[in-house]
């Protein structure tokens, strides 16, 4: 009975334990790291930073349509056979051709596909904060999930080793006849129970392992609790207000609509005359070959000749094509008008979910830590009054269980109110490194550098080095583990 004794008041040690579930470990990795590592490394942020460099590109590419373009070209002819009647005609020459050509008018086609191709880059300046910030958000989520599933488990192991405890206290008390056979199969079949539990919480951890080295490129080392979220908005309304004004995906959004209004009067340019002014020059050499079969003949055997002029066409009829473009142009302008609400819709519906999942969560967490105080103290009592007689060892067992599932709650609660009001930040576009005041070794990524460095570019003979890939692989990383760190 003494022993017995000893291992019930262990029992109730542990379960004391469990609350330190999110203790601060002495060495650790932070959220702030971890954001950082992914913002540096992610293969996802690193494409989606290229793919902003090549929309940069369609600003110089609809800009070279107006500037001054210059063609060369030349022929080497050799005759093989000449006719018995051309006695003049050369054997041989080579002749070359320069011509400088300047556009005048367009009919606004230039001017207009150039402003569109700088509407899409801002589109993708903000479809590159709107990555930034989804990838942060699964980040912080993988990261959230590694610290509830790694206090799961730790929950389960105290569970298991408790219940190993009441085991063998309930036996040795079964074997002085102070209990039944009933009493022990009821806890063997908890203790069971239990080590399922565990396998399935310790399978989940490694899977939210794996996803943050997926995320991050790193594997989690003995995670810190995150700090505190910046710049909660008091309602839903001050969220909704604030995302329509910054959420990355609106944004984009209204500048590809801005996009289709420049690209209807491309269209309609069809219509219109377009004019260029040239010149050029030309340079034969017959090789001495011009005249050959004329006997005293005298002929110059080289020439030149310079032109200029003005170049138009005027479209008179073209088979219903430029109204027919003009009317796909404005039908494409449609789309994104109405994608725009579309996205609009979304993101007011993200924000107001996002806020009443946040708010619903942390209820949650002042209910489940009122339970799990209230459940500790069910225990002890439940405990007390079984050595006195009045409660069963299946009392015992139902009170174990009912704090072992307050204790998950909260931390799962915990886990789902900063998931949800980080996804509340990013919805409102202030989830990205510069809101978060983010140290990523360096200067953050600037998208207006690449741009500014091309959109007057003019030489044909600039070349850049090849890509090579810039994120981290994690094929060396080690397959991860259910293993808790120690705290």
């Amino acid at each position: 009975m003494k022993n017995a004794g000893h291992r019930i008041a262990r029992v109730a040690m542990l379960g004391c334990a469990a609350l330190g579930a999110f203790a601060t470990p002495a060495q650790a990795d932070t959220l702030r790291e971890a954001l950082a590592s992914a913002y540096n490394t992610n293969p996802t942020l690193q494409s989606a930073r290229a793919t902003l460099r090549a929309t940069d590109e369609n600003v110089p590419i609809e800009k070279s349509a107006g500037l001054p373009g210059i063609d060369a070209s030349g022929q080497y002819t050799e005759q093989l056979k000449r006719s018995e009647n051309s006695l003049t005609a050369p054997k041989r020459f080579l002749s070359s051709n320069v011509e400088l050509s300047v556009p005048v008018y367009a009919g606004g086609a230039i001017r207009n596909s150039v402003k569109a191709a700088k509407q899409r880059v801002q589109a993708g300046r903000a479809d590159l904060r709107a990555t930034e910030s989804a990838i942060f958000s699964q980040v912080v989520a993988a990261y959230m999930d590694v610290i509830r599933d790694e206090s799961v488990v730790r929950l389960n192991l105290q569970n298991v080793e408790a219940l190993g405890v009441n085991l063998q206290a309930t036996s040795d008390r079964f074997e002085i006849g102070d209990l039944t056979r009933t009493d022990v199969a009821q806890s063997e079949s908890r203790l069971a129970v239990a080590r399922g539990d565990l396998v399935t919480a310790q399978s989940n951890l490694i899977s939210s392992r794996e996803r943050y080295v997926q995320l991050v490129g790193d594997a989690p080392v003995a995670l810190e609790p995150p700090p505190p979220l910046p710049g909660l908005p008091a309602s839903p309304q001050d969220a909704v207000n604030i995302a329509l004004d910054n959420n990355p995906d609106l944004i984009a959004a209204r500048e590809r609509t801005e996009a289709s209004r420049h690209d209807i009067e491309v269209a309609g340019s069809a219509r219109l005359p377009r004019v260029s002014v040239f010149t050029g020059g030309t340079y034969t050499n017959y090789f001495g070959s011009l005249g050959a079969g004329i006997v005293g003949g005298d002929f110059s055997q080289s020439d030149t000749t310079a032109t200029a002029g003005l170049r138009f066409s005027i479209p008179l009829y073209q088979g219903g094509y430029a109204s027919a473009l003009e009317r796909q142009a404005q039908a494409r302008a449609a789309s994104t008008i109405e994608t725009e609400i579309a996205v609009e819709r979304d993101v007011i519906a993200q924000v107001r979910s996002a806020y009443t999942a946040w708010e619903a969560a942390n209820q949650v967490i002042e209910a489940t830590t009122t339970a799990v105080s209230a459940a500790r103290l069910s225990l002890e009592g439940v405990r007390a009054e079984n050595t006195v007689g009045n409660r069963t060892i299946l009392d015992i067992l139902n009170a174990e269980q009912e704090q072992l599932s307050a204790e998950v709650q909260l931390v799962a609660a915990r886990r789902n109110a900063y998931v949800a009001g980080f996804a509340l930040l990013a919805a409102m576009g202030m989830a990205e490194a510069d809101d978060l005041n983010l140290d990523v070794g360096g200067p953050l990524y600037d998208p207006a550098a690449h741009y500014n460095a091309v959109k007057g570019q003019l030489n044909d003979w600039k070349f850049e080095p090849d890509p090579v890939a810039q994120s981290t692989r994690t094929v060396d990383t080690p397959a991860q583990d259910a293993t808790i760190p120690e705290e």
